[in-house]
Formats: structure tokens, C-alpha cells, sequence
């Protein structure tokens, strides 16, 4: 049969489907070309954001504050008891074992230690075992456990306090890959990731392993994503589970296994992955995680405990090995159990690992401030020669000079005489602030900015300008003994009535806070007692800026009003500034700056900067030892007389007490051989306290003196000061056995020359300080 011969129109539909076809294509093309675009620019972006946090600076490392290390010998007044609280505040476990450092165990009056190694930036101490032996409230013994050889002196690591926090609460211990125990890599391998080495960012094999695994098991016993997902859902992305997340995270997975080696991603996955809680501040890597659950460093951790932080990872909250001890101890099982079915160890090490206890530290939560006013006054001093970056994120260590024993009994007596005074109907809504320092050297010892020793808000120790009151007048009176020609410690002054002419035809008349003249007094007597009319002619004398220049001269750098009631404390001062002023009369009219901050250390422990002790002679010795020895007779026989009701004599404390009008401030600062405290009263609202400075401030000195002070007072006279005894009536020579006399302090050459009644030739002795009760 001959074909029929195709017509157009046939030959046209059957080009139809070619058509569609051609439509298409070029449809789809231009998708793919766009999607293809869009996909690299979205990789190549992905590619730019892991590159630049991975190179650069991976994390912020918080800035950490230690108090002052406490440093053991033979006869440090610390109890057996006390000494295992403070281990316990250092994150020391019990182990009799005292296997790995940070371990001790009490045994009667003997507690034997392993230390913790710590880089003090001048020194490192390396850890090691001691026996510390205790006998009547005090160390009898210090020995090293090993060879039983006698110690002079060991210092313990010291307790953190305090941490200065980046945006992000994040806390971590930096470690290299070389420095984890082989242990934790193994552990982590067997069962996070057991084909880490050879795939290239996700594991079918894994994710296939996990299914059959937790199918078996009837619950999530094992993860399919591998090390390098889990580094980038921790270090790149949010928790929030999405499909396009996953696909995010699958992605970044790839760029990080392309751009770096397994060793570079396995290291920073020991830093990064979050392992707990501590407070409100969250537990990175396992470097901090040692130290928070097992209070040592990860490379003396035994394989039961490593094995217990790799539990971890699975879930920090659902096997916290503190709330949920039984479920971690069944996860650390099974991870032994994986290390040994991967051929790491072995099973008699795997059986004696099961044995073993979790052993956790107590629980201490070391990141939280816990005395917020002291770090305050720290990152203020930090600031004057740091960033603030630097402070949140180079991983600073610094050394303060807090003592935590003394700021907790500071804190103690506060609460407790505050509540004390708010009994009276005149006093209430009362507020306080005190500082403690050593008086040798400055070092601020205890801070509090308040009653509320947890609040981070006004800090009356640093912020609250206030007036004075009679605490300004030993200013005035050691200025008028620079002058030994003119004033003396037995000068005759009047204390009568005087009246200063004032601005715009005004007058000033102050009175004394009894109402009454005296009459002419003795100069010692009149700051014993604080009498306000002498004090004002004696400033009035020597003249205003002279005595204003003392007070800067002593380390009070705020400028001052000269006015006359200046002379009887209207200039506000801080009390950390009122602290400054006393420690120059605590440290002989030598100036001594206030000190926080003993060393400022890198994160690696290099000394970064320190702060030494400076001294410089601030105004005349002679002056200085002679208003001390008059501010003695004012705890005496004055206005601080009743410290003694807390404090034996013996102790011949020096202080002065200070009160404003209508009672509205309650002053007190004085010191013992050992200490210098200054602590203030007062309300808020500036209404009257109802205290004086004896009834009020002083209540609280004296509680907290009774309880840190051990060593008395003693003055040492400079070789200008020569000892005469006085005839108090007369202000004349007398001799030691006239009925009254004193033996008092005098700048050679300012002593009287003329004899009272009883009195023949004066004699030297001993100064009447070594007397009980002199006045």
C-alpha cells in the first residue's frame, strides 16, 4: 500500500509535545541558574559567618575576682571546723583517698589536704599533700604528708568571689586539645561520635546506629548527630528545632569540616558545649565543668569522673549528677560500658569505675557576686586603667585583698545591732555602711554598702556623701600640734561661748551638744570630749586653710568650703574617704593608699600588673602620735568609752566618734593594733537617725572589732616626743607621785617649765598607756 504523504497539519501536531517540552526547559533553566546563585550566596555567607567567629576571638572569657589567699602556719587562729568550711567554699571534696588535688579528709583534730596548684602571677604553687593539725582553736601543726618535714607556710588557692560577665552569661575554662585526659576524647567518641574521624560532617552510619540503638532500648539512649553538629548548634545557632535550622546546621557542618581539621574542631567542641547551670550564669566546656562538679582540674580527673561529664552531654538537666544522682550514675554506666565495646579500656577498669561514687563537690554557686559592694569598689579601681571589653572578655584572674571571714562577721554585725537600734521608736528605716582595713597597709579588708549584703544598687560605702560631724576634729587638732610653740597637748583652751561674724552681718555661735560651757580646759580634754566651742577657736586660731590643707594632705581630695563649721564636720565626705583619712592616723601621719586589688593576672596566670604598698610621710609624726594618744583617752574616758563594754582595756583602742545636727548621722572610726574600721548610720531621706555616734555607729564598730581584732594598740613615740608628767588641774610639771598626774607626750623643747604645788623635779617613765585605766 503506498503511504499516505503527511499534510502540514499532521507534521504540526506531532511538533506540539516537542514544544511543551522546549517551554519548559527553558523554564526551568533560568530556576535552577537563580536557585544555584541563591544557593551560593547562602553558602558562601554561611562560609563568611563560620570563618569569622572560628578565627577569630571564639568566646569571651568572664574576668575572675578572688578574695585574699589564706595562708596556713603554726599558731593561725582558725578552728578544724572553720577550716573545713572554708575548704568547702574552695570546692574541696572529701576523699580519703585524696585522690586528685582539691580533696581533703577530717580525721579528729587533723585534716589531711591536697592542695589545688594556682598561678598567683608572682608565684605558682604546685599542688601537694599537708597534714594541718589543729589544738585549741588554732593550727598546732603544718606538715607535708609525704615526708613528714615541718612547713613554715602554705597558701591556699584563693576563693572566688566574683565574675565580671560579658552581654552573653557564659563561663568557661579554656583548654587545649592536648591538655583534656585521653579518657574524655574516648568517652566522647564512643558514644557521641564513633566515626568522628572519617565522615565530613554528618554520618548516615550514625544517624542509622542511633535509630536501632534507641528503637532496642525503647527510649533515647544514643544521638545521631555527630561532634561537629553538635559544636555547631552550640557555637552558631539557636535551640529552636525548625527544618530550615537542620538544614542550616547540615550546611555549616560541611564549611567547618572543609576549612578545618578534626583536632581544630574537637578542641573547640571541649570548650563550647554547654555541660550546666550555675546560677544565672551557664557552664561551657569541660574545663569549668571539672572545677563545678568535681571542684579540680580536668587533667587529674579519674575515669569514673570523666566518664560522669561526658554523661553530661546528653542533657546537663536531665542528668545532673547534684538533683538526679541516680539516673547519672546509670548514664555514666553506659558510657564505660560503650568506652569498653569500643576496646578503650578495659573491663577490670570498667568494673572499678562502676564502683566508684559520682563524688560531686557541695554545691557553691562560685560565679554569683557575693558581696556585690566590694566587686563594685574593685571594677571601679579596675577601670581607671582597663576597658571594659578587657574586664568581660580576656579572662582576667585578679587577686583582691578581701577577707571573706571578715566580711561575713562585718555583715553579720550589721543585721544583727541595726535590728538592735530599730527597737527605739526614734530610730528606724535606719541604713549603714562600713569599711575594714588592715591598718598596716591599707588593704580594704571588708566593704558593705548597705544592709542588704545582696543588693547591687546604691553603695552607701562609695556613693553616700554626708556630713561628718565631730570626726573632722582631729584634723583640727593635729594641725594646731604642728605648732608645739603655740598648742600642746596640756594648753589651757576656752570653752565658752564665741560668736563669728558670718556673711551679709550674719553670726555663728555654735554650742556644745550638752548646751554648757566648760570653761578653760586642757587641749586632750577637749577632744575627749568633743567640745564644740574649743575645737572652733582652735581652728579659728591656726586658721581654716591650714587645717583644710591637712585634711587633703592625709588623702582627702575633695575640695572643701571654708567655712567655720567646717571645724565641726559640715564638709560630707564617703566613708571610704573618711577611711582614707583615719588610716594616716593609723599609720603614724604616714598616708598609706586604700587598697582592693592585690594582682591583676592574665588567663594563662602571667602577672599582668600589681599593686605594691606605698607609703609617704602625709603630716608631722610628733603631731600624729599625740593626737592618737588623745583619741586613746576618748575611748577611755570620752565619747568611745563604750567599746569597752565589747573590747578588754588591754586593747587601748584609739577612736573618735561623729554626730550631725538633729542626729542625723552616726559616725564612728577607730583601730586596734590590727584593724581600722569606719562605720556609718543614718537614714536614706536625710531624717534624724535618733543616734549619736557613741549609741549608734559605734555599736557596730565595736561588734565587729571584738571579733577580728587580737592585737592591741601600741604607739610608738617618735625621738622629738619626750614623756613629762602633768598636774591635770594646772596644766604644770609635776612628778609621778603627785595625787592625778599623767605622764603625757610632748615635742621636745613644748613641755611646761614651770612646777605645780606637788611637784619637784619631772621624771620620765613609762607612758601611762601601759596603764589600764589612765583617765
Amino acid at each position: 500500500m503506498a503511504r499516505r504523504p503527511r499534510t502540514r497539519s499532521s507534521a504540526v501536531r506531532r511538533r506540539k509535545p516537542k514544544s511543551r517540552t522546549s517551554w519548559l526547559f527553558r523554564l526551568l533553566v533560568p530556576l535552577v541558574i537563580i536557585g544555584g546563585f541563591v544557593l551560593a550566596v547562602y553558602v558562601g555567607y554561611l562560609d563568611f559567618t563560620v570563618r569569622q567567629q572560628f578565627e577569630g576571638k571564639r568566646w569571651s572569657i568572664p574576668a575572675r575576682v578572688y578574695a585574699s589567699p589564706v595562708e596556713l602556719y603554726a599558731g593561725y587562729e582558725i578552728s578544724a571546723k572553720n577550716f573545713e568550711d572554708l575548704l568547702l567554699e574552695l570546692h574541696y571534696r572529701q576523699d580519703p583517698q585524696l585522690v586528685g588535688e582539691g580533696s581533703y579528709h577530717a580525721k579528729g583534730s587533723v585534716v589531711n589536704v591536697r592542695t589545688r596548684a594556682f598561678n598567683f602571677g608572682d608565684t605558682v604553687q604546685e599542688s601537694r599533700k599537708i597534714s594541718v593539725a589543729f589544738s585549741g582553736g588554732a593550727i598546732s601543726g603544718l606538715t607535708d604528708a609525704g615526708s613528714g618535714e615541718n612547713l613554715a607556710i602554705v597558701r591556699m588557692d584563693p576563693v572566688q568571689i566574683g565574675s565580671f560577665y560579658p552581654t552573653r552569661k557564659e563561663d568557661r575554662i579554656l583548654i587545649k586539645l592536648d591538655e583534656a585526659p585521653p579518657t574524655l576524647v574516648q568517652g566522647l567518641l564512643s558514644t557521641e561520635d564513633r566515626d568522628f574521624y572519617s565522615h565530613f560532617g554528618l554520618s548516615p552510619k550514625s544517624i542509622a546506629r542511633a535509630m536501632w540503638s534507641n528503637l532496642k532500648a525503647g527510649g533515647m539512649v544514643q544521638g545521631g548527630s555527630t561532634i561537629t553538629q553538635q559544636l555547631v548548634k552550640n557555637f552558631f545557632l539557636t535551640p529552636k528545632r525548625t527544618l530550615r535550622r537542620k538544614l542550616k546546621e547540615a550546611l555549616m557542618s560541611f564549611i567547618l569540616e572543609y576549612r578545618y581539621s578534626k583536632d581544630e574542631i574537637l578542641e573547640a567542641y571541649l570548650n563550647e558545649i554547654f555541660l550546666g547551670q550555675d546560677g544565672a550564669s551557664a557552664v561551657h566546656g569541660f574545663g569549668l565543668a571539672s572545677e563545678f562538679y568535681f571542684g579540680q582540674s580536668l587533667k587529674t580527673l579519674s575515669l569514673h569522673q570523666v566518664a560522669t561529664l561526658v554523661a553530661l552531654v546528653r542533657g546537663p538537666s536531665e542528668y545532673d549528677p547534684r538533683r538526679k544522682p541516680e539516673h547519672t550514675l546509670e548514664r555514666r554506666n553506659l558510657v564505660l560500658d560503650s568506652m569498653l565495646n569500643e576496646g578503650y579500656i578495659t573491663e577490670q577498669q570498667a568494673a572499678e569505675a562502676k564502683k566508684q561514687p559520682l563524688g560531686v563537690a557541695a554545691v557553691i554557686h562560685r560565679s554569683a557576686n557575693r558581696y556585690p559592694d566590694f566587686i563594685d569598689l574593685v571594677k571601679r579601681q579596675l577601670k581607671q586603667e582597663y576597658k571594659e571589653e578587657d574586664l568581660t572578655s580576656e579572662g582576667l584572674r585578679i587577686v583582691t585583698t578581701l577577707d571573706t571571714r571578715i566580711q561575713d562577721i562585718l555583715e553579720r554585725s550589721m543585721a544583727t545591732k541595726l535590728k538592735q537600734l530599730e527597737k527605739s521608736p526614734k530610730s528606724n528605716d535606719l541604713e549603714s555602711a562600713a569599711i575594714v582595713t588592715r591598718r598596716d597597709s591599707g588593704e580594704i579588708v571588708a566593704l558593705s554598702g548597705g544592709r542588704n549584703s545582696e543588693s547591687t544598687g546604691f553603695n552607701r560605702a562609695l556613693d553616700a556623701v554626708r556630713p561628718i560631724g565631730s570626726l573632722i576634729k582631729p584634723v583640727v587638732y593635729l594641725t594646731a600640734l604642728e605648732y608645739p610653740d603655740r598648742y600642746t597637748i596640756a594648753t589651757p583652751v576656752s570653752d565658752t561661748q564665741i560668736s563669728i561674724e558670718a556673711e551679709r552681718g550674719k553670726s555663728w555661735s555654735p554650742d556644745n551638744y550638752d548646751n554648757r560651757e566648760h570653761g578653760v580646759v586642757p587641749l586632750h580634754t577637749a577632744l575627749t570630749h568633743s567640745y564644740n566651742m574649743a575645737t572652733v577657736r582652735i581652728g579659728m586660731d591656726i586658721g581654716l586653710a591650714k587645717v583644710a590643707n591637712t585634711l587633703k594632705n592625709m588623702g582627702v581630695s575633695r575640695p572643701v568650703d571654708l567655712y567655720p563649721s567646717f571645724l565641726l564636720g559640715a564638709q560630707p565626705l564617703t566613708p571610704l574617704e573618711v577611711t582614707q583619712l583615719y588610716q594616716t592616723l593609723a599609720g603614724d601621719g604616714f598616708a598609706t593608699p586604700l587598697r582592693s586589688i592585690r594582682a591583676v593576672n592574665a588567663a594563662d596566670g602571667k602577672a599582668l600588673q600589681s599593686y605594691p604598698l606605698t607609703v609617704r610621710q602625709a603630716v608631722d609624726p610628733a603631731a600624729t602620735f599625740i593626737t592618737n594618744t588623745i583619741l586613746q583617752e576618748v575611748m577611755y574616758a570620752g565619747t568611745g568609752h563604750s567599746a569597752y563594754n565589747y573590747l578588754p582595756k588591754e586593747m587601748a583602742l584609739v577612736g573618735k566618734t561623729g554626730t550631725t545636727n538633729q542626729l542625723r548621722d552616726s559616725w564612728f572610726a577607730g583601730f586596734s593594733g590590727d584593724f581600722l574600721s569606719v562605720v556609718w548610720i543614718g537614714r536614706d531621706d536625710n531624717k534624724p537617725s535618733g543616734l549619736t555616734g557613741g549609741s549608734g555607729a559605734l555599736q557596730i564598730w565595736a561588734e565587729t572589732m571584738r571579733q577580728v581584732s587580737k592585737k592591741p594598740v601600741s604607739l610608738v613615740p617618735p625621738d622629738n616626743i619626750q614623756m613629762t608628767w602633768i598636774d591635770p588641774e594646772t596644766g604644770l610639771l609635776s612628778s609621778e607621785a603627785c595625787p592625778g598626774a599623767k605622764l603625757l607626750p610632748f615635742v621636745e623643747g613644748s613641755a611646761p617649765t614651770q612646777f605645780a604645788e606637788c611637784g619637784a623635779n619631772p621624771e620620765s617613765g613609762e607612758s601611762w598607756l601601759n596603764n589600764l585605766n589612765p583617765f
